[in-house]
């Protein structure tokens, strides 16, 4: 099998050289980029994971996220010397699967790479299965064969996360995930209380791109103080 391929970016020389060495020692194919818009040209289906810096000049990691997710479902780790809780917030509205904050770790920067990739090749948007469509209403099908989401016959452009979430509840009807379970379940990683607010967001992402009205909500529902069901 061919080593994974990793596409990363950060405008500082020093950490490109350091996580470039890092990766290839672990096996992975790496590509790198000084900027966001050279991520942009660089990016297509042989990439296996993209690594984003927050704060670059011109182009940003959100938006470079953003532009990713119009044509991929691809993990993506932002790392930011960030560390609010508004700012993780806004990198998984905008699609990204994980957040890594300066500094981190050579082991933990990998453990984080080695998770997404893990999820998405043997139980996530990468790995076809042999079950039947899923209907809900609003007209969404989600095929597990196909690993996809479609909405009056046209696509639905869900992350990795976002489609194991949907798929986790729409196997399940009626039956009420808490945050906890549905955490435990789709990131495979144990639950701390911080993780509420990440499961929260990609919920509303979901919602909000099968135009699912969060107070009327027909297809993901809220069961006040015990978590979300579908049907």
């Amino acid at each position: 099998m061919n080593p994974r391929k990793i596409l990363f970016v950060d405008d500082d020389p020093e950490i490109r050289e350091v996580l470039r060495l890092l990766l290839q020692s672990e096996g992975y194919e790496v590509v790198e980029a000084c900027d966001g818009n050279e991520v942009l040209k660089l990016m297509d289906e042989s990439v296996d994971l993209v690594i984003l810096d927050v704060m670059m000049p011109g182009l940003g990691g959100y938006g470079v996220c953003t532009e990713i997710r119009k044509r991929s479902a691809v993990p993506i780790l932002f790392l930011t010397a960030k560390s609010q809780d508004s700012d993780k917030t806004l990198g998984f509205s905008v699609g990204g699967d994980d957040y890594l904050v300066k500094p981190f770790s050579c082991s933990e920067i990998i453990s984080r790479v080695k998770a997404l990739l893990r999820r998405y090749y043997e139980y996530g948007a990468k790995k076809c299965g042999g079950a039947e469509v899923v209907s809900l209403p609003g007209g969404v099908e989600i095929d597990p064969v196909q690993c996809c989401v479609k909405q009056d016959g046209a696509d639905v452009p869900l992350t990795d996360i976002e489609y194991r979430i949907l798929l986790l509840l729409a196997s399940n009807p009626k039956k009420v995930f808490s945050v906890q379970n549905i955490y435990e379940s789709v990131w495979n990683e144990p639950f701390f209380y911080s993780c509420n607010n990440t499961v929260m967001v990609h919920i509303r992402n979901i919602r909000r791109k099968l135009g699912d009205d969060n107070q009327n909500s027909r297809i993901i529902q809220t069961v006040w103080g015990r978590g979300y069901r579908v049907g």
